[in-house]
């Protein structure tokens, strides 16, 4: 490769086909993999119950499903978080309240959301499942997440659930600053506007994650 003298087309032609072909070079060894199911709970999943639903949630649930029984047969944790209320909500990041994804124009919220924090029923936890209750978007943010995969040993995470680009971007993103090799499920996620689902992709696919579809991990995980 040429250095000290690149083009403007050059760079730019380099930066594209990292985001649309990129591929991280790790290798996936089985035997050091968790499973993340991020958010999978009855607010984004369950259809018109609150705001915040997410359609494109509710369509990925038999592809997330196929994953964590595969999971399963494989002796993969499977660790799920959901979003409820923690701490009194002392342990929320202080803006939280005054972004526009809060819905204000609805009134006060409905006391039943984002309280328990179930997850939907066809993805339900097992009892040997660990469940992860978090107060933010990322799945590492004030949570033991990171304590949890070092006691298991695992090095590596694949990632699935709700939103691409809010929970499991922002998961992958910190899993990827602690040293973890990240996982990312392309037809595993999803977005409450299915047109950032793909630029979502192409971040996490050039600087952060291997990005996959579920047939293409399966085949890895086999």
């Amino acid at each position: 490769m040429k250095s000290n003298s690149f083009t403007k087309e050059e760079v730019l032609t380099f930066a594209k086909k990292a985001y649309d072909l990129g591929i991280a070079t790790f290798q996936i060894d089985s035997s050091r993999c968790a499973l993340l199911v991020i958010d999978m709970q009855d607010e984004f999943v369950k259809p018109g119950w609150t705001p915040y639903w997410v359609p494109g949630a509710t369509e990925i649930v038999s592809h997330i499903k196929s994953l964590i029984n595969h999971c399963r047969l494989r002796n993969i944790p499977i660790i799920f978080t959901a979003f409820s209320h923690t701490h009194h909500y002392l342990d929320r990041p202080r803006t939280g309240s005054l972004m526009p994804n809060r819905f204000h124009q609805f009134g006060k919220e409905d006391p039943s959301w984002f309280n328990e924090g179930k997850i939907w029923y066809e993805l339900a936890p097992m009892q040997n499942d660990i469940v992860i209750h978090k107060p933010s978007y990322g799945a590492f943010y004030d949570t033991p997440l990171e304590t949890i995969l070092k006691n298991l040993e695992k090095d590596t995470i694949i990632i699935c659930g709700t939103l691409t680009n809010f929970c499991c971007g922002t998961t992958a993103r910190q899993a990827y600053e602690r040293g973890f090799k990240v996982v990312f499920g392309s037809d595993l996620t999803a977005t409450d506007d299915p047109s950032l689902q793909e630029p979502e992709l192409k971040v996490l696919r050039k600087g952060f994650a291997k990005v996959m579809s579920l047939s293409q991990i399966i085949e890895e995980l086999n």
